[in-house]
């Protein structure tokens, strides 16, 4: 089974588009643990253009109410953030190489750059008793760098994959992605895997041993506009086993 972590930033994009409540973050993430989501994900940027941190605070005094949904933050370690992390300790801290103004992720952390800042933010985490995660990009070598950082997963960048499927490139870039994990899994690496995962492609990447948790928002957003929430959820949750 992997666990599918729902991330809400475009629900909360949408309200703040708007000025006011509307829609309501936290109704939705009560509507989709009522569906069967075992773990909800954001990504609050310095400008707070979509999750805020008073939404982060408030996300997690919701899910104090459901010990069994994982609640995942993902964000580069600036000490705003860290701040944050330390304030509400979520069940998990994913680490993203962002710059403040980026538009999404997009790319991996370069570990041998920053291990000096990885080793210390990941035994920050650890002393506060949260699991980690590296964004990575699919190489095995990356890989290898991983355990002298401390980090507890990686989540893989699934990007690429997302581009290639159903073209010529498919089954070569979808081998780079398996030959990370496998290498993830001899050095007792826990993986993760997100971006512009869909109901089109995820099926595939799955067949990729031991991927305990997928973290997909955009595209189930966008799906939901034409096929509905309820179904869009219950389709992921029957390719993860959920």
């Amino acid at each position: 089974m992997t666990i599918l972590s729902v991330n809400v930033n475009k629900i909360a994009l949408l309200r703040n588009s708007r000025g006011r409540n509307f829609p309501d973050v936290l109704y939705f993430v009560r509507r989709l643990i009522g569906l069967g989501v075992k773990g909800i994900t954001v990504h609050p940027r310095q400008d707070e253009r979509h999750i805020t941190r008073k939404d982060v605070v408030e996300i997690t005094a919701l899910l104090s109410d459901f010990p069994s949904v994982e609640f995942n933050i993902e964000g580069y370690p600036s000490p705003e953030f860290m701040e944050l992390i330390a304030r509400v300790k979520p069940a998990q801290c994913t680490l993203v190489p962002d710059a403040p103004d980026q538009l999404t992720s997009d790319h991996g952390w370069n570990i041998a750059a920053n291990t000096e800042l990885l080793r210390d933010v990941l035994a920050r985490l650890r002393a506060l008793g949260v699991r980690s995660s590296l964004f990575l990009d699919p190489d095995p070598q990356a890989v290898e760098l991983v355990p002298d950082v401390g980090a507890d997963r990686i989540e893989l960048y699934t990007e690429a994959y997302a581009g290639a499927f159903g073209t010529a490139r498919e089954a070569e870039v979808f081998e780079e992605y398996r030959a990370t994990a496998q290498r993830a899994r001899e050095l007792g690496i826990g993986l993760n895997a997100g971006h512009d995962l869909d109901l089109r492609n995820l099926g595939l990447f799955l067949q990729i041993p031991g991927i305990l948790e997928v973290s997909i928002g955009h595209a189930l957003v966008v799906e939901s506009l034409e096929l509905g929430i309820d179904n869009v959820v219950r389709e992921y949750l029957a390719i993860t086993g959920g």
